[in-house]
């Protein structure tokens, strides 16, 4: 087992602090601040102005409320180790929607204690993890009065719906930001059973697709058979984006693929991971695609293109004898690298001009927040010191594994400043999150503390290594 660094007196102002500071989480889990919906912009602005009173009275550090072109960012300061290196704590405090809210076993926004966990929407993702680093950065300053590197912390509101405001002011706040590292306690781990940190997450490319056949809705009595269908074009259309075996059929949509790296795809498959149990988990018959990769690689390590919605015409009860006038349809692409979303939203429309069927014409809108893959080396000081943190804490070496999700503020901050991410996070995937009943571990709520504590006292000597 890798040798405890973390200070025997945090370790126990931590144990002592316990109880307030799960009521300082619960306080803050039953503020709605869904960052989604405009009629709770007050809500996320009170999130922020209780986790700025929270920064200034857990201990001495430089806290500001920043306004944005959309929600509050908070930062929080210390940097009284002139000669020490400088980390950015990463986290965000606004959260899903909680619909359907009445799947809820009890309200998304009243935090229930059962069974060893906490319910509430945005718990584990992402309040009980930026709290564990909270809570141990006050518990640090509070023990021994200073803290073994420097710290920046930044929290903000507007990560469930792609961290908008977050470049312009990474670049407006370069020198207040300006740290050796990022860690991130957004992410999260694979399994609870056994620890496990990330070294890369794809990226993400959207857009939506419309078809316009008549000007408007028709009599299916009347003008069926004349004219082409839009519903009937879209499904030909979004058919033609895979081949019959998953592949995506886009010309171009690989051309920037790097290969899968053998040593990779050796350590991922070693990993104890059964489709068979995988599939009674998710509800799923079978699993589905691109040939020649194990499920694993496919949702880590391969791009997709998925259809996320499709509509158009009535959806209403009994039979409306319409031909419709449009159909839609939302397209989301998961990238690895080298892809380049603007390259790949380019092909894919290419694409979809080059096969609109006869009869409708076709509208396309792109978003404009494309996010690129990300991927730390395996050998970066950052990563060495989780995994080494993780190991002492557990005491088991822990795996280092790929996110199939996008991160987006791993681009902003290695784009914008020059800072790689490293993922320190206590919340699990099994977690229900962004789902009806999200929960977090209580045991999880220790043992990311410790493992904090750790982290705090090893990164001056590994960031200082390598």
């Amino acid at each position: 087992m890798t040798t405890p660094l973390a200070p025997p007196a945090v370790l126990a102002e931590l144990e002592r602090a316990h109880d307030r500071d799960l009521a300082a989480l619960l306080e803050l889990a039953r503020i709605p601040s869904v960052s989604a919906d405009p009629r709770h912009a007050g809500d996320v602005h009170a999130a922020a102005e209780l986790l700025a009173t929270r920064l200034r009275t857990q201990a001495e550090l430089d806290v500001r409320l920043h306004a944005t072109s959309g929600n509050p960012i908070v930062s929080a300061s210390w940097r009284g180790a002139p000669h020490a290196p400088t980390i950015l704590v990463y986290g965000h405090y606004d959260v899903q929607p909680p619909d359907p809210v009445d799947a809820w076993t009890t309200p998304p926004f009243e935090p229930s204690i059962r069974d060893g966990r906490i319910y509430a929407r945005g718990i584990s993702d992402d309040k009980a993890p930026l709290s564990i680093a909270i809570d141990t950065i006050g518990a640090y300053l509070r023990a021994t009065g200073a803290l073994p590197l420097n710290i920046v912390l930044l929290l903000e509101g507007e990560e469930e719906v792609g961290s908008p405001s977050l470049p312009a002011f990474a670049l407006c706040e370069r020198a207040r930001l300006q740290a050796d590292l990022v860690v991130s306690a957004d992410g999260g781990m694979w399994r609870a059973d056994h620890p496990t940190t990330l070294r890369s997450t794809r990226g993400l490319a959207a857009l939506e697709l419309s078809l316009r056949g008549a000007g408007k809705d028709l009599h299916s009595g009347r003008h069926g058979g004349a004219l082409a269908n839009p519903l009937h074009a879209l499904a030909e259309l979004v058919a033609s984006l895979h081949d019959e075996h998953g592949r995506v059929n886009v010309e171009g949509f690989y051309d920037d693929v790097l290969p899968l790296r053998p040593d990779l795809s050796a350590a991922t498959r070693a990993l104890p991971f059964d489709d068979t149990a995988y599939l009674a988990e998710v509800g799923a018959p079978a699993t589905y695609g691109e040939r020649g990769y194990s499920t694993l690689e496919r949702q880590w390590y391969r791009p997709t293109l998925e259809l996320n919605g499709m509509w158009g015409g009535y959806t209403g009860p009994g039979t409306k004898t319409v031909l419709p006038s449009r159909a839609h349809a939302k397209i989301t692409c998961r990238l690895v690298a080298d892809q380049d979303p603007r390259r790949v939203l380019d092909a894919i429309e290419r694409h979809l001009r080059r096969h609109v069927p006869t009869g409708v014409s076709l509208a396309v809108a792109r978003s404009e927040h494309g996010t690129r893959a990300y991927h730390l080396p395996d050998h970066h000081p950052g990563l060495r010191a989780v995994t080494r943190s993780l190991h002492a804490t557990y005491g088991v070496e822990p795996w280092v594994i790929g996110l199939g999700g996008s991160v987006p503020i791993c681009d902003t901050f290695l784009e914008q400043l020059g800072m790689a991410t490293v993922f320190f996070s206590f919340a699990v995937g099994d977690e229900n999150i962004h789902a009806p009943d999200e929960f977090f571990r209580l045991h999880r709520l220790a043992e990311g503390r410790r493992a904090w504590a750790e982290l705090l006292a090893r990164l001056p000597h590994e960031l200082g290594d390598g």
